[in-house]
């Protein structure tokens, strides 16, 4: 009777411990992962419910407000799935079963593309309208707004869920008790070679669009010179300049390290730590719509201007 509760024992340390050392993260990036993931899940949570309040003032037949209520939802979506993460990273134990823990992982990287879509298309429309080429972006009715949403969502439900979906996990066994370690992946030559082109692609269109911003800003400062803050045409390019801040901050740090850590996967443990605390970084995105409404703010652009002009004078 004690030899079989002694084994009974023993099976229970080996299980215990064995889903423990499934969770590849140290204290450290456990707790930077969390702090992310939190900042990101209040912030986001508290800037996707103001601009919804904003949306509700604007032209409902415009592409660039389209443009934003897809990004709400996106960012909606992909909150909802961060509680789940906390959970894990909080316990250090995948609770949710597998098939779950593919979809809240698959969600993270359509959260990141699909936003970034939805950026390059409002900074297109906004630059369009500043160069003059279109007086205005719009649907002629709102049930063109809405079926141009749908087709984006039909073809990410049709395509990219499934896609990731099953995908995900083909390559090896995985533990069902540890979560986010799907790097075997990484050891197909198809997988290396859409990554590389998705690294590519991202890091020319952000080029691009930093360049072009930057090009339109320095044109609006020569032509408003001295009454830079108190016309909205600044303002407008202030947003846009959040977009591509944004991509920066948020996006082409995970992608840049991406290229590293398909070439390294092997190398070293520790990657698959770094690479999941930059992969966190692209829910920081989340926070793009508070910024948003923020720099719309009346508050925030009499401060801007009291700080511009005490630069000034200094």
């Amino acid at each position: 009777m004690y030899k079989e509760d002694l084994r009974n024992m023993t099976e229970e340390n080996i299980a215990s411990n064995g889903s423990l050392s499934a969770f590849a993260h140290t204290n450290t990036m456990r707790a930077i992962l969390i702090t992310v993931y939190s900042v990101a899940f209040a912030g986001g949570g508290i800037g996707s419910t103001a601009m919804s309040f904003v949306l509700v003032k604007m032209n409902s037949l415009s592409v660039t407000t389209t443009a934003i209520i897809n990004l709400v939802v996106v960012h909606g979506l992909l909150l909802l799935t961060v509680p789940f993460r906390l959970h894990y990273y909080v316990t250090k134990e995948w609770i949710f079963h597998m098939p779950f823990c593919k979809m809240v992982s698959a969600m993270v990287h359509i959260h990141m593309y699909l936003t970034f879509l939805f950026y390059v298309i409002t900074l297109v429309i906004r630059w369009l309208i500043f160069f003059q080429w279109k007086d205005k972006v719009e649907f002629y009715r709102k049930l063109h707004a809405i079926a141009a949403s749908v087709t984006v969502w039909v073809i990410v439900i049709i395509f990219m869920v499934p896609l990731f979906y099953i995908q995900y996990g083909r390559s090896g066994k995985y533990d069902d008790k540890a979560c986010f370690k799907f790097h075997k992946e990484l050891k197909q030559d198809s997988v290396k070679v859409l990554n590389y082109i998705i690294i590519a692609a991202v890091s020319l269109i952000t080029s691009v669009l930093l360049g072009l911003q930057i090009f339109i800003l320095v044109k609006v400062s020569r032509k408003l010179s001295s009454s830079l803050c108190s016309h909205q045409e600044f303002w407008a390019q202030v947003k846009n300049l959040i977009f591509i801040c944004v991509i920066i901050i948020c996006f082409l740090p995970y992608h840049f390290f991406r290229a590293y850590y398909i070439k390294h996967v092997n190398d070293n443990e520790q990657l698959e730590s770094y690479n999941e605390v930059f992969l966190s970084l692209t829910a920081l995105s989340c926070l793009d719509l508070l910024f948003f409404v923020l720099s719309g703010s009346r508050l925030f652009k009499q401060k801007l201007g009291m700080l511009r002009s005490r630069l000034s004078c200094c």
